[in-house]
């Protein structure tokens, strides 16, 4: 059975912006799907509606015509080869812009330069995480320390805990467009809806608080589902990870009680203007970028239930999204339906395979 998502934003006018300029006009681009022609099948979704590109109608509970085996001999064998030291590079040049624009914006000091650092800086916080995102599934590299360690690196900076992050994101890249069983962004039902705590309904289901529940999804989840991301005995883990969200739940700790002393010994407006602000740009990249890589226009997404879902079908329906000049900032993020098929794939190889 195949169920609606809900809420999917369908236009710009959700951001309350004018139906003219180029803010309007970046915001559409991006909310309306990427479209890449494949060179293998003609089988391809358009989330604007419900025809393929043969102009007949999509039918999301038919059997794709190929196998994920065909999609994956497709792929160039080099776009499989992982390196290190081209991983290293990105996260490298990530951390040093993080520091030049912070030393930036504390010579100028200015009013006049803090909203764009905090948005330049938020998108970089953004960068870095998707770093270790990759470290993660294990695409950053093939050594699995450099991955845990990048990954802590990345993830406490900018107070995620990574194995709990890591292990929670795994289950939904196993499970993902499953109504009962994907972890993020997933539909409620009717009942469960209205049994939600207002203030529950509120920060999840409308903007622009939907944009800022990150910070409290790792601490409680989403609804209908119990657990925490800092807590080892968490049902989210199995007993033999328990060590590892401990490990990373200390890093967190270590991360917000530097933060804190900072705020105590430095001037504490500074430490928000440097760090707290640029965080919750950081959060709201994350929100957005997610909801709309799993919902699309007119809420035309499908999500199954029960022997209609399967990994195939999950990972064909994400959407891949257009951020223009964001693209390469964000490390590609937004072909995300190859990543979905292959998380093992590295971001810079992304768009060619």
């Amino acid at each position: 059975m195949v169920a609606p998502a809900m809420n999917s934003p369908s236009s710009c006018s959700l951001f309350g912006l004018s139906p003219y300029g180029p803010v309007k006009r970046f915001l559409a681009s991006v909310v309306a799907p990427l479209r890449r022609r494949s060179k293998m099948v003609s089988y391809n979704i358009d989330h604007n509606g419900d025809r393929d590109n043969n102009g007949e109608m999509f039918d999301p509970s038919a059997t794709p015509p190929f196998t994920i085996g065909d999609i994956r001999a497709a792929i160039p064998n080099h776009c499989w080869v992982k390196s290190s030291w081209r991983s290293m590079a990105y996260f490298a040049r990530d951390v040093v812009v993080v520091m030049i624009l912070a030393a930036l914006a504390v010579y100028f000091k200015s009013w006049v330069v803090w909203p764009f650092y905090w948005f330049a800086q938020g998108t970089m916080f953004w960068a870095l995480f998707v770093i270790g995102h990759d470290c993660g599934h294990g695409s950053f590299s093939d050594n699995k320390q450099l991955n845990s360690l990048i990954g802590h690196l990345t993830h406490s900076f900018i107070l995620v805990p990574y194995n709990g992050w890591r292990i929670s994101h795994r289950t939904h890249h196993q499970n993902h467009g499953h109504v009962e069983k994907d972890e993020s962004w997933h539909p409620v039902s009717e009942k469960m809806y209205k049994n939600l705590k207002p203030e529950t309904q509120l920060m999840r289901f409308s903007l622009p608080w939907a944009l800022f529940v990150y910070p409290f999804y790792l601490w409680f989840r989403s609804p209908g589902k119990r657990g925490s991301h800092y807590d080892p005995n968490s049902d989210l883990f199995a007993p033999n990870e328990r060590s590892d969200v401990l490990i990373s739940t200390l890093c967190w700790t270590v991360m917000a009680s530097l933060l804190l002393a900072l705020a105590i010994i430095m001037d504490p407006a500074l430490v928000i203007n440097l760090y707290v602000f640029p965080y919750w740009i950081f959060v709201m990249w994350l929100d957005l970028v997610t909801y709309l890589h799993h919902h699309g226009h007119n809420q035309r997404v499908p999500w199954y239930r029960g022997k209609e879902w399967s990994y195939l079908r999950g990972a064909l329906s994400t959407i891949d999204r257009d951020y223009g000049l964001f693209n390469k900032i964000q490390h590609d993020i937004g072909t995300h339906i190859i990543h979905h098929l292959f998380p093992q794939i590295p971001h810079y190889h992304l768009v060619e395979a």
